[in-house]
C-alpha cells in the first residue's frame, strides 16, 4: 500500500466535494490536523473510519487504500465485510482501552496502599505490614509492564506466540506470576543498590 497515493487521492476526493480539511474533519468527526497528516501519507485514516470516508466520497474501501478510483461500484458484499471489519476494529481497540484502564486502576491501588502504608507506619515494618508492601510494589511493577506490553502491541505477538507453542492457560498464569514478582525483586533490589 503506498501512504502517498492513498493521502493524494483523498486530497483529490476532498478538493472535488469543495471542502476544506476542517469541514472534512467536522463531517468525520476528527481533527484538521488529522485529515492533513491523511492527505500528506504519513498517516491513514483509523480502520473503523474507512467505510464511512468510502460512503462519503460514493467510492469503494479498495479505492480508497489504493488510492485510485475503479469502474463499478463497491457491491453489497464488499461493502458489509468492509463494515465487519470496521467493528472489529472497534471492538478490539475498545478491549485494549479496557485492559489498560484495568491495569491503570490496578497500578493506581498499589500506589495507595503504598502511600497510606509510608504515612501510618511511622517506624519500622511488621511481617504482615512488609508482604502488603511488597505485594503493592509487585502490583504497580506488574500493572506498569503489562500497560507498556498492551500499548506497544507486544503483549498480543506473546500471546500469538503462545498459541503457535499451545502452552496451556494455567501454566502461563503461573508463568506469567513468576517472572512480574521476580522483575519486581529484581528493581527492588536495583532501586535499594541505586539509592545505597
Amino acid at each position: 500500500m503506498d501512504q502517498t497515493k492513498t493521502g493524494t487521492f483523498l486530497k483529490t476526493l476532498r478538493k472535488e466535494k469543495n471542502l476544506t480539511q476542517e469541514q472534512l474533519a467536522e463531517q468525520l468527526g476528527v481533527s484538521g490536523r488529522t485529515v492533513s497528516r491523511w492527505e500528506t501519507g504519513s498517516n491513514m485514516p483509523d480502520i473503523s473510519l474507512l467505510v464511512e470516508i468510502a460512503e462519503f466520497y460514493n467510492i469503494s474501501v479498495t479505492e480508497l487504500i489504493d488510492g485510485e478510483r475503479r469502474s463499478g461500484n463497491m457491491n453489497e458484499e464488499a461493502r458489509e465485510v468492509a463494515d465487519k471489519m470496521a467493528d472489529y476494529a472497534g471492538t478490539e481497540k475498545t478491549t485494549i482501552i479496557r485492559n489498560i484502564r484495568n491495569h491503570s486502576l490496578l497500578g493506581l491501588c498499589g500506589i495507595i496502599v503504598l502511600f497510606i502504608l509510608e504515612m501510618t507506619v511511622s517506624e519500622g515494618y511488621s511481617r504482615i505490614t512488609d508482604y502488603i508492601l511488597t505485594y503493592s510494589q509487585v502490583l504497580i511493577y506488574v500493572s506498569v509492564i503489562m500497560i507498556f506490553l498492551m500499548s506497544t502491541g507486544l503483549l498480543y505477538k506473546f500471546q500469538k506466540k503462545q498459541r503457535e507453542i499451545n502452552i496451556p492457560r494455567p501454566l502461563l498464569l503461573v508463568i506469567s506470576c513468576i517472572v512480574g514478582v521476580a522483575f519486581a525483586v529484581i528493581l527492588k533490589y536495583l532501586f535499594k543498590w541505586i539509592a545505597g
